[in-house]
């Protein structure tokens, strides 16, 4: 709204605005401090409120009953704080971003989605006071028609087309640079250029039936990154952590991929809309920090399935606009060990009488009853999300 709104008095009434706030960089700043301070001021209200109507956190007592006594404390913590890092991601945008931008849009109306979603399951969790929630197979239905609608715009020529023309959205304008010049991709050709890291030249998917595999691909992103930071979310402060983590690899390559120069140095594919993009997850990860504020230990408030979903949800959409989802799957190595550990659990007491491989799934409460206290292991975590994380920015660098 601010940017829309400076915009408008430098281009049509001519008044001088300070560059500054047009810049990517300043941009990101302010969506950044926007949702930080949005988070911490409006945090305490907000917990206060949750406590008021009782919606606290359910243990898992059913399938891992152990978990009670170490988890008893935390009974009477609120959860839903999706709903707050979402609505400080929400004002970020709206006051810094350009609404107009495909990839804006996409990010804001994907995340929203699995935030209701969340939202769902955690109420119907308080209300039945039980772990089950919505159904596996609901929820993960709602998650891939969200993937289908990001697949769709990305690969289907006439979606893209559809809502530039009738909504004014601009979709991302991805430019293959050579030696000798530049060549502007069609939104279909960028989505379907697909990245290894490491390896300098893309593959690219221009038939048929490998198209239907990538759409299916698309949708396994945004599903499988939304639950299995899902199944993150189990220790105070971990999700919020390995999320932010795996932003600090997502927003420095949107921020170099919008610039010619660098983009080309680097080997990157040149994106003319990831800036904005950029000041988007910026805005994540200032909500993320301040939601870190009362979720640290002891936590005051969890996220629930309102914020990790679309927190998973966002990561996926943001591998996918970059082209950048093997990379991104690597960096987030600790969200599909956690996944894997409960398909391998359920698995295994299924098909070998009973029994298990871990003592408790996900695998960090696996480490909490072997005796490791939780900071610790989210601490352990945290700094193996971190050198994941800086092995995939020099990946950038080495391609």
């Amino acid at each position: 709204m601010i940017f829309t709104f400076l915009n408008f008095l430098s281009e049509t009434l001519h008044i001088h605005i300070p560059a500054a706030f047009f810049n990517t960089s300043s941009r990101m700043g302010l969506a950044a401090m926007t949702s930080l301070l949005f988070s911490i001021l409006v945090g305490p209200y907000f917990i206060r409120k949750l406590y008021e109507i009782k919606v606290g956190h359910v243990v898992r007592v059913r399938d891992c009953p152990v978990l009670a006594d170490l988890h008893a404390k935390k009974s009477d913590t609120p959860s839903m704080g999706g709903v707050m890092i979402v609505g400080a991601v929400t004002v970020a945008s709206i006051l810094w971003l350009d609404l107009r931008s495909g990839m804006v849009v996409l990010s804001l109306l994907l995340m929203w989605a699995l935030c209701l979603l969340g939202l769902r399951d955690d109420y119907l969790k308080v209300k039945l006071d039980s772990t089950n929630g919505m159904s596996g197979r609901k929820k993960l239905f709602f998650q891939m028609v969200v993937g289908a609608v990001v697949a769709s715009y990305l690969l289907i020529p006439a979606v893209a087309a559809g809502c530039e023309h009738y909504f004014g959205i601009q979709p991302p304008c991805a430019k293959e640079l050579y030696l000798h010049g530049k060549e502007v991709l069609s939104v279909s050709e960028y989505a379907s250029k697909v990245y290894v890291p490491f390896i300098k030249k893309p593959w690219g998917i221009d038939q048929g039936w490998a198209l239907v595999g990538l759409f299916g691909f698309f949708l396994f992103m945004v599903s499988a990154f939304s639950n299995a930071v899902n199944l993150t979310d189990g220790l105070d402060g971990l999700a919020a952590g390995t999320v932010l983590l795996v932003l600090l690899v997502l927003i420095p390559i949107a921020f170099l991929s919008s610039h010619h120069e660098i983009a080309h140095y680097l080997n990157l594919l040149y994106i003319e809309g990831s800036s904005e993009l950029a000041i988007f997850l910026s805005g994540v990860l200032g909500a993320l920090i301040g939601f870190l504020w009362f979720n640290s230990h002891p936590a005051q408030i969890f996220m629930g399935d309102s914020g990790s979903l679309p927190l998973g949800g966002i990561v996926g959409l943001s591998a996918v606009l970059l082209r950048r989802e093997f990379l991104i799957a690597g960096v987030g190595l600790i969200f599909f060990v956690e996944a894997m550990s409960v398909i391998l659990q359920v698995a295994s007491y299924r098909f070998r009488g009973g029994k298990r491989i871990f003592l408790c799934a996900p695998i960090h409460h696996h480490f909490q009853l072997q005796g490791w206290a939780e900071s610790k292991v989210v601490f352990r975590f945290w700094i193996v999300g971190l050198i994941l994380a800086i092995l995939g920015i020099l990946s950038i660098k080495f391609q």
